[in-house]
């Protein structure tokens, strides 16, 4: 008599386990409480095996005759399958499949590869793969990716408008299919497929002033800025460190030592340590704002909480109010290339010194990478000499200008 429906919904649990068989080795249990599993007996190897097919009503009666008949046609074959080993093959392979995909492979690389980056540099690279490759590749196999199929997550990016952030997705994807080559788990890097196939990138600098009278003006503008101390000495001191602007506002005080006129501190981008030498001008700047936050951890305090950093936007906010625009004229990051530039075109300093001081990871000649001391005797001369001439060029500029200034007619 074979099971219908009916019958196995007005089947009530007893104190035993008891079986409602259908037909071909399908049956169901039912359990004291009440639970209703499906099982397919068969024989294989001359042995008796039971396969649970599942709980009813999740699986119906129609879906456990399919995975009966499946069973069967695995018995069936020749030589014949043992559907259990199958069925624990399958998921031992998912489990593998799960082990080595996308998601789990870039995590594992991030980990390992990125341990002495900057956390907020680690950040941004996983933040890039949770929203442009994990949802559409993460889960699957990375041997099993295809350079189509990492093109089309790339174009999505490229659809946003974010063309740079596609291409530094795409490089960071071949760090990662790099690293499962070496650990096994992929056979190549598919990413070498997919050269040239984003649109180029347009090379854009930041915004700065690289011309004296330029430059001299910016800086008579910084000196009269009616703001905060805080925003204003960070102004103050921005052009004559010429450090990131996250290495400004995030200057801490037990990093600095006013009396050798060193500050010492952990590049954000590269993870290494930095040293700059601060000019007379710098140190009298930060000596004048001690009294204002020298009890705390940050030199340039949150006006809303003196526990955390300057805003991030303060220093750009600062110079559009002083009329000049972030976007053309000059950023806070903008007081790097304006130092690179007039450093070299214009006070002759050997541009190794220059990189060095800038904490850019150069290697020299003879392969050596960047070393916060190198050059440190040099630097410091750099450094106050660079000083010296922001002073000069201001007066200079201004005596200039007090010259052409036409008499006024009374």
């Amino acid at each position: 008599m074979t099971l219908t429906n009916t019958r196995i919904r007005n089947a009530k649990p007893d104190d035993r386990v008891y079986k409602l068989y259908d037909t071909a080795g399908l049956f169901i249990q039912i359990t004291p409480i009440g639970s209703k599993r499906w099982r397919f007996k068969y024989r294989f190897n001359e042995k008796e095996n039971l396969l649970s097919l599942g709980l009813y009503p999740e699986v119906s009666l129609a879906d456990a005759r399919q995975r009966r008949d499946e069973a069967r046609k695995m018995l069936a074959q020749v030589p014949p399958l043992d559907p259990s080993s199958v069925r624990k093959a399958k998921k031992a392979s998912r489990k593998t499949s799960a082990g080595n995909s996308f998601e789990v492979i870039a995590r594992e690389w991030i980990a390992s590869h990125m341990k002495n980056k900057a956390e907020s540099h680690k950040n941004k690279v996983l933040r890039r793969f949770e929203l442009y490759l994990f949802p559409w590749i993460g889960s699957n196999p990375i041997a099993n990716i295809t350079a189509p199929e990492l093109l089309e997550a790339l174009r999505r990016i490229e659809k946003r408008g974010i063309l740079e952030t596609a291409h530094r997705t795409l490089q960071t994807s071949g760090q990662v299919f790099r690293y499962a080559v070496q650990t096994g788990r992929a056979l190549r890097d598919i990413t070498s497929d997919l050269k040239g196939a984003l649109p180029p990138t347009k090379t854009t600098h930041m915004a700065s002033l690289t011309e004296p009278k330029d430059v001299a003006e910016l800086l008579r503008a910084i000196d009269i800025f009616n703001g905060t101390i805080t925003v204003h000495s960070a102004l103050r001191l921005a052009p004559l460190v010429f450090v990131r602007p996250v290495e400004l506002r995030m200057a801490k005080w037990g990093d600095i030592n006013l009396e050798t006129g060193e500050w010492r501190y952990l590049v954000s981008k590269t993870n290494t340590d930095h040293l700059v030498p601060l000019p007379k001008q710098a140190v009298a700047i930060l000596r004048e704002i001690y009294p204002v936050s020298g009890h705390g951890e940050y030199v340039f305090q949150n006006g809303h909480s003196p526990r955390r950093p300057m805003s991030e936007a303060a220093i750009n906010a600062a110079l559009k109010r002083m009329g000049f625009d972030t976007k053309t004229q000059i950023t806070g990051h903008g007081f790097r290339a304006m130092a690179r530039t007039i450093l070299h075109e214009r006070l002759n300093i050997d541009p190794h010194i220059i990189e060095h001081q800038l904490a850019h990871k150069v290697p020299d000649t003879l392969g050596a990478a960047y070393n916060r001391t190198k050059f440190i005797e040099q630097r410091k001369a750099m450094m106050q000499k660079w000083a010296d001439y922001l002073d000069e060029l201001k007066v200079e500029r201004k005596k200039v200008f007090i010259k052409k200034r036409p008499l006024s007619i009374r």
